[in-house]
């Protein structure tokens, strides 16, 4: 596979942008996983290399599909002990086939790090005054990027297609009837384990895990499981631990491994939220997919496995989906 690639059309040759297959039924398009529910209360989902941002599908991105899904895959692994998780199984490395959850209407959040970019994040709103947040207080003078006192949790609503998430606190969940209180609390005792563990094992590995956020919901036997992704780029921020205090020291952004890399390209050039975001030229999307890969490879202590050049990632998704479900593909 090629270390750069500048012609779009060439990019797209080795890119997942679509994963509609008509012999699976019930088809539902995310803004990066495509996912197929099952009758029998499977979920299939496909991890594309759609690259979204700020709300917005803006570009597809090499081998970002097959991180995020063998991240993930890591990562449950990593924390099953602590809570149930809703994957069965693997049958290739873009897919995961779960169970199909009653998911919760919130998004845990939890962060170490006054940062961000986004509209939810504690950065922008403490650079606008704010020093209350989600229910917790800041104080004065605090710096873009600096550790915060303790770990804290600072949920948001789940957005409804094309929306916005949107802040909450504790307090508010329980008394608008979104979570019971010992609901909540069992999430907020979670996901602060799960985030332990992540941290756990990012530090011994050379990285700080800034931030990230979770999704839960209810199994046929009325358990908390854990869903979606978890610990992956693009539901958490990584820095490079060896260079952050020496960053930090001059003001500068920590070197990350995720997806506040694009974020930022793109806010030093217009205001995301209220003009037209930029085209993304090949050779940073290709730096955007080093850094996908890098950060796999550091987090798990395995060899990246690129796909074949023999035939397309669609293709082979294909035939490992006609593998594993051959009643549909007969």
């Amino acid at each position: 596979m090629p270390n750069s690639i500048s012609d779009p059309e060439a990019m797209l040759d080795i890119c997942l942008t679509d994963a509609e297959f008509p012999a699976l039924p019930n088809f539902q398009r995310g803004k990066v996983r495509d996912s197929y529910d099952l009758p029998d209360g499977r979920r299939v989902m496909v991890a594309t290399d759609r690259q979204s941002a700020f709300d917005i599908v803006l570009a597809a991105v090499p081998y970002k599909g097959q991180v995020l899904n063998e991240t993930a895959r890591f990562w449950f692994e990593k924390t099953a002990d602590i809570c149930p998780n809703h994957v069965v199984d693997y049958p290739d490395p873009n897919v995961a086939v779960a169970r199909r959850l009653d998911m919760l209407p919130i998004e845990m959040v939890v962060r170490d790090y006054l940062t961000g970019s986004t509209e939810t994040s504690i950065w922008p709103m403490y650079e606008r005054g704010e020093r209350v947040m989600y229910g917790h207080a800041f104080p004065d003078e605090m710096v873009r990027n600096q550790k915060l006192p303790n770990t804290i949790l600072t949920p948001t609503t789940k957005a409804d297609g094309g929306g916005h998430d949107t802040p909450i606190t504790a307090g508010e969940i329980v008394e608008r009837n979104l979570l019971s209180q010992p609901v909540w609390e069992e999430l907020a005792e979670l996901s602060l384990a799960v985030f332990a563990r992540g941290r756990e094992i990012a530090a011994s590995n050379g990285l700080i895990l800034v931030d990230t956020k979770y999704e839960f919901g209810f199994d046929e036997a009325g358990r908390i499981t854990l869903a979606d992704e978890v610990h992956t780029p693009d539901s958490s921020r990584y820095w490079l631990a060896e260079s952050y205090e020496a960053r930090m020291a001059v003001a500068e952004n920590p070197e990350s491994l995720d997806k506040e890399f694009l974020r930022l390209w793109i806010s030093e050039r217009c205001d995301p939220y209220n003009e037209p975001i930029p085209e993304i030229p090949g050779d940073t999307l290709m730096a955007f997919s080093g850094k996908y890969v890098t950060l796999f490879e550091k987090v798990t202590g395995q060899e990246f496995k690129k796909p074949s050049s023999d035939r397309s990632v669609r293709e082979r998704v294909r035939a490992n989906l006609a593998k594993s479900f051959p009643e549909y593909f007969t």
